[in-house]
Order: structure tokens, then C-alpha cells, then sequence
């Protein structure tokens, strides 16, 4: 096997361009015996012919199933340290009316942070008092709509917001409850983390502000104030973030106690997810399990009572469960120069692009990729899967292994896109956002429609009448 000096460190190519990695995809995914790849029982083929492509495919079953095994983690592990647990959805990653529904079956709560997904979520039905509201710039309207609507929590993000959600809380004439979110100084991305006194971004106070911020609330006989929240990150693997950032805020969390209760503590999410065959995420259970180990013993070193915790999942329990077909349009090898001599990567270009997925664009995230409509006993070859905008980052899959005779027509199926490749989509170029499509026991249906050339045109003002 010859490495492709073009491809990543981490990339290794596989004896078999076929094979479905571990952990990247929904447990229903597999080939059928003519190499098709089916999800949720429903041929990718089947799929692409009743909705088109692009098309984002989401597992009900394997969503259903990863919300409850992470709340259930959660939970199950902080009732050993004889603390009380909420799962807060994070709305962000993927909010339908349908998904919202599949997690608050699954014992969870909502997680929104703007008005919209707030209107979302009221709207499939959700209790008002099981959704958080988040956001570092709430409009006023936002406030009062969600004080107004019963919203269970808020998220204080700035001392001006104290004033703002009192003002609203007095007019509808109840007592809001808030957290109050702040910055532990840690940041934490796979497993690294970095620990600073302060961290410079948008959301939260500083640590060293709390205690005044919290002073406040407490004089707002509008607020009831119920703890502090912290989002250390995204894509965690490990404990040792959390470590960090739990021992900060629980020392702040002693010296709020001497002025008045502080039942909750919110550790945010930011758990991750194997995008590739090289991701080795922490299983759910080890995670809760240290986590709450973390938070009794610094709880027991400061002599406090353990709080009831919150935390807020989004990629965690959606993002497996969801993948996205493509189909090839044209294949161009391209020659690089090297060290070693020449190499060549294949460019595929497929229907869609950054618009249905910005994350490689904004993140330089890896993703992988498959074909799904046929099995091909090729020899592998490097691709990197483009889109079909006008834009030479318009990629999808930076680098991965297919086989060599992937071909205009075909199928492709990248895993691993349930969390913020909908939620982040956009009409570039002209192009319509397209549908979601859940599959289950051998059924598919649609649960949000894809974006036509008519959709897009009727926002035209310019074409009104016409």
C-alpha cells in the first residue's frame, strides 16, 4: 500500500473503500447484498429517487436512541452523587417540530436561542417550562415573548440583560427564573483544553463579575436566580476540560451560597462526535460518570452540598444520526508536485456544497465519505469531495479514500451531518436548502421541505405580480 503523501497524517488508506466506519454512522446503516447502502431500512437509491439530492437523511430511530442514552448517562451518574439532572437539547444543532418532539419524548428539555427557534418549539407542542433561552443580544421583543410564553429559564448574558428580563418579568407579573452565564477561562476542543484567566469572546461575564451580576438578580424582585452556566466548547473528547472549568465555577458557586441559595449548576454541552475513522470520542457513559466524579470530589473539598446540574447536548445526540446524499456530477484527478515526486487527488464534484454544509468552509472540519449507491471491488484512490459553488472553498470532504471508479451518477453519502449543516444552510448562488428527510423501519418521510426556484423568487419584491 503506497501512502499519497497529499493525504492528512491521520488519513490511512483503507483495504476496503466500501466499509463503513464505526462510530461515523447511524447503527441501521449497512449494505444491502447488492452493495447499496440502506438507512433506517430505505435504500439510499430509493431515497434520492422519491426527494432528489442534495438531501439530508435523518435516523428517528438512532436520534430517539442517542437522546435517551445521554440523558439517561447523565442522569444516571449524578443520582449516584445524589444530585438531580436536566438534559437540555441543544436547538441550535437541529431544530425541527419533529426533532423537538423525538427529544422531549426521550426526557429532554429545549434548548433555544433565538426567537425563532423559541416559535419552533412552542409550536411542536413543547411545555414552556421545559425550554432555556439563550442568546448574547436577546431583543426586547425576544424577552418579553419568552417571559410572556412561560420559558422555564433564561440565560442572563449581560449585566444590561438583568434590567431587561426584570422589566419584562414585572410586566407579566411573575418571578423569571435565570441563570447567569459565565467564563471559566477554559476552552476545550478534542482533547486539549487551554486554562486562562480570562477568555476573550462574546458570550458570559468573567468569573470576577458573577458575584456582583448575581448580587442584582437577587435585588430584582422580579428574578429568581438558580446558578450559574458555563460552555467551555465544541467537539470535547474527555473529561479533563470540565475538570477545569467545573473546580472555577464551584468556588464561585461556595461564595454565591453565603448570600442565598444556588440550587443548579449548567456545564454547558459541547460533547463530540467521530466525524472520521481517526475520531475517538469519550462513550457518553465514561464522560457522565467522570464528570460527576469531578463535581463531587470539588464539591467535597469546598464542604458544599453537590447542586442539581444541567447540561445541554446538541451534536451529541443528533449529529450520527443524520447523513447526506449527493450525487456525482464530474470527476477531475488533479497533479500535485511533492516532495516524493507527483501525486494525484481526485476532485468529485457533487449538486450541492457549502451551502447545505458551511462547516468545512467555517471550521475546516473533516468529514467522510462513501459510495452509497453501488459496491466497487476499484483500488482506493484520495478524493476531495467540491461543491458546485462559486467558490474554491466550496468543499465538502477536504480528503478521503473511495474507489478509484467513482464515476458522474453516483451516489455519495457523507455521514455524520444531523448537527449544524441544516441549521447553518443558505440559498448561495441560488440554490434551494434542501429537505429533511427521516427514515425509519423501511419508511421515509419528509418532516421539512426542500426550497424550490419558486420559494426563493417569492421573496423577490422586485417580481411581485409577475
Amino acid at each position: 500500500m503506497t501512502h499519497n503523501p497529499l493525504a492528512p497524517s491521520w488519513l490511512t488508506e483503507p483495504d476496503d473503500a466500501n466499509a463503513l466506519a464505526p462510530g461515523l454512522w447511524p447503527r441501521t446503516a449497512e449494505r444491502e447484498s447488492s452493495g447499496e447502502l440502506q438507512i433506517g431500512g430505505v435504500p439510499a437509491t430509493e431515497i434520492a429517487r422519491q426527494f432528489g439530492t442534495p438531501v439530508y437523511v435523518i435516523d428517528e430511530r438512532e436520534a430517539r436512541e442517542r437522546a435517551d442514552d445521554v440523558r439517561g448517562a447523565l442522569q444516571d451518574a449524578f443520582e449516584k452523587i445524589g444530585s438531580h439532572t436536566h438534559v437540555y437539547y441543544a436547538g441550535k444543532a437541529l431544530l425541527t417540530s419533529v426533532v423537538a418532539r423525538w427529544m422531549v419524548d426521550a426526557g429532554c428539555r429545549i434548548d433555544v436561542c433565538s426567537g425563532g427557534e423559541l416559535a419552533v418549539a412552542l409550536a411542536a407542542g413543547v411545555e414552556p417550562g421545559d425550554i432555556g433561552f439563550h442568546g448574547n443580544n436577546k431583543s426586547l421583543s425576544e424577552i418579553d415573548r419568552a417571559v410572556g410564553s412561560g420559558v422555564g429559564t433564561i440565560i442572563i448574558d449581560s449585566i444590561q440583560e438583568i434590567g431587561r428580563v426584570a422589566e419584562a418579568a414585572a410586566r407579566h407579573g411573575v418571578r423569571q427564573r435565570v441563570r447567569l452565564r459565565v467564563n471559566s477561562g477554559v476552552h476545550a476542543h478534542t482533547h486539549e483544553f487551554l486554562a486562562t484567566a480570562h477568555e476573550d469572546q462574546k458570550f458570559g461575564l468573567s468569573l470576577e463579575d458573577a458575584p456582583d451580576a448575581v448580587q442584582r438578580i437577587r435585588h430584582a424582585e422580579s428574578l429568581e436566580f438558580v446558578g450559574l452556566h458555563c460552555h467551555i466548547g465544541s467537539q470535547i473528547f474527555g473529561a479533563g476540560g470540565f475538570a477545569e472549568s467545573a473546580a472555577r465555577l464551584l468556588s464561585v458557586h461556595k461564595e454565591l451560597l453565603r448570600d442565598g441559595p444556588v440550587p443548579e449548576l449548567n456545564l454547558g454541552g459541547g460533547f463530540g462526535i467521530a466525524y472520521t475513522s481517526a475520531d475517538a470520542p469519550t462513550p457518553i457513559s465514561d464522560l457522565a460518570d467522570a464528570i460527576a466524579a469531578i463535581v463531587r470530589d470539588e464539591c467535597g473539598k469546598l464542604q458544599i452540598p453537590v447542586p442539581d446540574m444541567a447540561f445541554e447536548p446538541g451534536r451529541a445526540i443528533i449529529g450520527t444520526a443524520g447523513i447526506t446524499l449527493y450525487e456525482a456530477g464530474t470527476t477531475k484527478p488533479v497533479t500535485v508536485e511533492t516532495a516524493e515526486g507527483p501525486h494525484t487527488r481526485l476532485y468529485v464534484s457533487v449538486d450541492g456544497g457549502m451551502s447545505d454544509n458551511a462547516r468545512t468552509a467555517l471550521y475546516d472540519a473533516d468529514y467522510s465519505v462513501r459510495i452509497a449507491s453501488r459496491r466497487s471491488a476499484s483500488t482506493p484512490a484520495l478524493v476531495r469531495i467540491a461543491g458546485k459553488h462559486c467558490e474554491s472553498g466550496d468543499i465538502v470532504v477536504s480528503d478521503d479514500y473511495l474507489p478509484s471508479d467513482v464515476k458522474p451518477g453516483d451516489l455519495l453519502a457523507v455521514p455524520a451531518t444531523g448537527a449544524y449543516c441544516w441549521s447553518l444552510a443558505s440559498n448561495y448562488n441560488y440554490l434551494g436548502r434542501p429537505p429533511i428527510v427521516a427514515v425509519r423501519d423501511g419508511h421515509a418521510r419528509v418532516i421539512v421541505r426542500g426550497e424550490t426556484e419558486a420559494d426563493l423568487m417569492a421573496r423577490d419584491a422586485g417580481l411581485d405580480g409577475r
